[in-house]
């Protein structure tokens, strides 16, 4: 039983005191599998206050306690994807959409691996107007030129080679408060590509030791034996993929079971049969081969397996991707039962989260699923969802209220802001409208080397410098941009300005974005040796072309960023000084 609270006897079941304040909801006669792998049972479970206050067969309820019948149905803890992408690549590829489809398959608690810590204030505020899961969000640290800083600026994915790095790394994102460590340590591209770096075990075993100390859990991009072998040793709570570049020896799975490190394979982003993809190769389905197999192997040694799928990635949508993935553990060896449990109890306990979810037990978040048929015998069953509880509260299936607004649309309203953008005399490296600058630099293995900083500017006051030098190939790029609100969450509306006024000197020619929500439009600009005022008014902006046609019309709605950068021949350098930007 449940120590939060003072309990009252009542009838065959203890029940804390404090759940009798409020109306209650009893699940009359589910069968009940509680998240631990014990059998199924018939029992009663009574919530409250968005708890679950008492599990049995013989339950006193309080008076006013809405009943829910649930014979012949299957009572679950909500599913967990400890690895998922709220990308605007994936499918769906905004974020309300995401929301819903994760609820309505069940999956109540999601980890994205995709933002960069700026975001997480205003996007936590976004998904509390939704209906939507518990959300995670991850904050990602790799190697120069590794997986995951092949394509992200150092606002999106910290950078370091050294333990003293790593250090520093996790120390400056406790003002964000992220939920948990995404560490890239591996730079195998499944025999593809190039590989890109990898991160040694000390620097690891250092960024590890510093996110334990604060209560994150790390979860790493591992994919090869070797490298899962060296994130055992450091401490690593789970590798965020499977190991597939060959079978594990015994002494290799020993090790990763001895540590105590977790798995969750994303089997789902792997499977060569997923629709809509090319036809597998020999070599993706021999690596595949290695991945279900290893996944047998270490859970038969005794390595929690959890469920992530990579979802947002090409052919793993979100939702429909985590129930795949518990068919995929079942075809690896699992049982449906041992599939279930790395869904609900396995994956809370790699989140640190069993204290508060993952298993129907007193005390425990009542996150609900009433699932037809018997999934614990038939994995099949999982695709059964008849309704869905968040916190206790009936958010998707059979007598749900209609999804609110929030959810229907595919962004949040726009803003008006404030004309100036940026006089760059901020002392802590934020704009004017408080917003933190972001580089933009092209990507790849090989990345164009850029600083932006403020620097004097003659007469008086700062200008913001940006030097260049260009990577050696031939969309070699530099720029800088400025968010519009913070995180280029919410969406900005700019109709009554004309366009944007700057001052600029510089070796030459440049362009001028706005970044939106719905397409990119762009002038070109150009710098001098001596200072000089630039306006660029909206109706000199050419929108990009998406998916080869044509890009949309300018509205001056929807947009999210301001940038600024150039191109130059490989190798070569560029700078330019900004001044002042405003819309007018």
């Amino acid at each position: 039983m449940s120590k939060l609270f003072p309990i009252l006897l009542c009838g065959a079941a203890l029940i804390p005191a404090q759940a009798m304040a409020d109306p209650a909801i009893a699940f009359i006669d589910a069968t009940v599998f509680d998240g631990t792998g014990a059998a199924p049972v018939r029992e009663t479970v009574l919530v409250q206050n968005g708890r679950i206050v008492a599990v049995g067969a013989k339950l006193k309820l309080p008076a006013g306690t809405r009943k829910v019948a649930a014979q012949g149905k299957a009572l679950l803890p909500g599913f967990f994807d400890v690895h998922t992408h709220w990308t605007p690549g994936g499918s769906p590829e905004t974020t309300p959409q995401i929301a819903t489809a994760y609820v309505q398959s069940g999956i109540t608690t999601v980890n994205d691996f995709h933002q960069q810590p700026e975001s997480y204030a205003p996007r936590r505020a976004w998904l509390a107007q939704l209906v939507a899961p518990h959300v995670n969000f991850a904050a990602r640290i790799s190697t120069p030129g590794g997986h995951g800083a092949d394509w992200a600026d150092q606002a999106t994915t910290i950078w370091i080679n050294t333990p003293e790095a790593a250090r520093a790394a996790i120390k400056s994102l406790e003002a964000y408060k992220p939920d948990l460590i995404k560490a890239f340590t591996d730079g195998w591209r499944y025999g593809a590509a190039p590989d890109n770096t990898s991160m040694d075990r000390w620097t690891l075993q250092a960024l590890t030791e510093e996110a334990h100390k604060r209560g994150w859990s790390v979860l790493t991009h591992t994919v090869t034996v070797e490298r899962g072998v060296a994130a055992s040793m450091a401490g690593v709570d789970s590798l965020g993929h499977v190991i597939q570049d060959r079978l594990a020896t015994p002494e290799e799975v020993a090790q990763i079971a001895k540590s105590g490190m977790g798995m969750a394979p994303t089997l789902a982003v792997y499977d060569p049969e997923k629709p809509g993809q090319p036809k597998a190769d020999e070599a993706r389905l021999r690596k595949f081969s290695y991945a279900l197999k290893n996944v047998k192997a270490l859970f038969d040694a005794g390595v929690p397996i959890s469920v992530g799928t990579d979802a947002g990635m090409p052919g793993t949508p979100h939702g429909a991707a985590t129930l795949h993935e518990l068919e995929l553990l079942v075809r690896a060896g699992l049982t449906p039962a041992q599939a279930l449990v790395a869904a609900t109890q396995t994956s809370a306990k790699v989140m640190r989260l069993d204290g508060d979810r993952g298993t129907i037990a007193p005390g425990k978040r009542a996150d609900i699923l009433l699932i037809d048929g018997k999934p614990w015998e038939n994995i099949g069953d999982i695709h059964k969802i008849t309704q869905v509880y968040i916190d206790g509260r009936l958010v998707s299936g059979i007598g749900a209220p209609p999804l609110p607004a929030a959810n229907l649309a595919n962004r949040l309203p726009s803003v008006k802001i404030a004309a100036l953008v940026d006089d760059f005399e901020r002392k802590d490296g934020r704009s004017s409208l408080d917003t933190l600058r972001l580089e933009t630099g092209d990507g790849g293995m090989d990345r164009t080397v850029e600083i932006i900083q403020t620097v004097p500017r003659d007469g008086g006051g700062q200008a913001l410098l940006l030097s260049a030098k260009m990577a050696v190939k031939g969309d070699a790029y530099a720029g800088f941009a400025v968010p519009l609100t913070r995180g280029s969450v919410v969406p900005v509306n700019l109709t009554g300005y004309k366009g944007v006024r700057f001052d600029i000197r510089g070796d030459g020619a440049y362009v001028l974005r706005l970044n939106g929500l719905d397409g990119v439009w762009s002038a070109p600009v150009s710098g001098g040796a001596q200072w000089a005022s630039v306006e660029v008014p909206f109706t000199a902006l050419v929108a990009a072309a998406q998916r080869g046609k044509p890009g949309p019309a300018f509205t001056g709605d929807g947009l999210v960023q301001l940038e600024l950068g150039g191109s130059r021949e490989g190798g070569q350098r560029l700078w330019v000084e900004v001044d002042n930007i405003t819309f007018y």
